[in-house]
């Protein structure tokens, strides 16, 4: 019976990891790859550019909180599938499309696939594996985007090299994500107690109260979460276009490095995953924020390539540390029953910052002439996550059984 768990929690991890791959990896952080070709070929200006990302996580915003709900009542499974559908679909829509505010459209959709996906995702960790073996579990299902980013930065320009330009390499992305839909769905399971299983580790008692956290709790894990949504998106949105424009770099050269940091950022969910498991979620985070805050900074100060190497390297290392160990947070604090909805509201508040960074960055970089200032503003945000993480009360998760033989 334990081993039969541990096949199927394996393979929820590798169905949620396809998803990942899909609407976050593909449908987010190819973005920075495909964002100087799309902006060309429809004539957008920085700050159009900048909305653009903008409607991706309007998108996203408006999927998160009732993803958890909704996963709860028709099945993590089915929502899952269905929402990396729509991704991959709206994406061959965008290119297609004839205008920014068509383009925009479209990618609003494909942000709303994205959110509806990756909650259940999460939560589902939460269901299949014990607190102890939580933040890995978290880590390599996220890594999944390191392996999309790296893709996106040697295929992109090859695909735009194609017939068709920008609009080619859109449509294979988004046939790409049908792909990835299928095997979500055909791997994912909603439930191990429906099958007759127990989460790999041991079940996990029902925490005080049912797994109610105190509001302000609640609006501290959100605080937090936004210091990372309006700046790691910055980075990831515009960081190409800066090594184009801003340091005269080719596609191709801009695109090595981005696809150093899907490589780096493989390691980052299952590393600080596994390390906030040993040393706590307060910690964990805290460093994750300091990492960042060197990286955002270097890029502000406008280095030579040394600099922006030492920049990509910390920021890759630590891209999804921060998903991984909240989500693991989450599921410690309140029980797998009801992570999906309180990882949801949490994340509501990680997408409003997901909304005001890309814009607001592409609006600066307008009338400035540059991203530095917006690397820098960066910086300072990522800054007060440390103070933030830091002050997070240190709560135990929830005594767990002892592992079933």
């Amino acid at each position: 019976m334990a081993a039969e768990g541990t096949g199927r929690a394996l393979a929820v991890l590798a169905g949620g990891a396809a998803a990942i791959f899909a609407a976050l990896g593909v449908g987010r952080f190819a973005l920075g790859m495909l964002l100087p070709g799309t902006g060309a070929g429809l004539g957008l200006g920085y700050a159009e550019m900048g909305l653009l990302g903008t409607a991706n996580f309007v998108g996203y915003l408006a999927a998160v909180l009732a993803a958890g709900p909704v996963a709860e009542r028709f099945g993590a499974r089915r929502v899952v599938a269905a929402s990396v559908v729509l991704v991959g679909a709206s994406m061959l829509g965008v290119a297609a499309a004839p205008s920014f505010a068509a383009a925009a459209l479209l990618y609003a959709l494909t942000g709303f696939g994205s959110g509806a996906a990756n909650v259940p995702v999460m939560a589902l960790v939460s269901a299949w594996f014990a607190p102890r073996l939580r933040g890995r579990a978290a880590g390599l299902v996220v890594s999944a985007n390191g392996i999309a980013i790296a893709l996106a930065g040697q295929g992109v320009p090859v695909l735009a090299a194609a017939p068709g330009g920008w609009r080619t390499a859109w449509a294979a992305l988004g046939l790409l994500c049908l792909a990835c839909a299928a095997l979500a769905g055909w791997l994912l399971r909603d439930d191990p107690a429906r099958l007759g299983l127990e989460p790999v580790g041991g079940r996990q008692a029902v925490p005080a109260g049912g797994g109610r956290l105190p509001p302000g709790l609640v609006a501290h894990l959100g605080a937090v979460y936004f210091a990372f949504g309006a700046t790691y998106v910055v980075y990831a949105t515009f960081v190409v276009t800066t090594l184009i424009d801003d340091h005269g770099m080719a596609a191709e050269r801009a695109g090595d490095f981005w696809s150093l940091v899907g490589l780096l950022s493989l390691a980052s969910g299952p590393l600080f995953g596994g390390l906030s498991d040993r040393i706590g979620r307060r910690r964990g985070l805290a460093l994750v924020f300091a990492l960042q805050t060197v990286a955002y900074g270097l890029m502000a100060l406008r280095p030579g390539t040394a600099g922006v190497l030492v920049s990509v390297v910390l920021y890759g290392v630590s891209a999804w540390a921060i998903p991984t160990i909240m989500a693991a947070a989450v599921g410690d604090l309140v029980g797998a029953a009801r992570a999906g909805t309180v990882f949801g509201w949490i994340t509501f508040v990680f997408a409003l910052g997901q909304v005001a960074g890309p814009a607001g960055a592409g609006w600066l970089a307008e009338r400035v002439g540059g991203f530095g200032p917006a690397y820098g503003a960066a910086a300072v945000l990522t800054a007060a996550g440390t103070a933030l993480s830091l002050a997070l009360r240190s709560r135990r998760p929830p005594a767990m059984m002892e592992e079933t033989p």
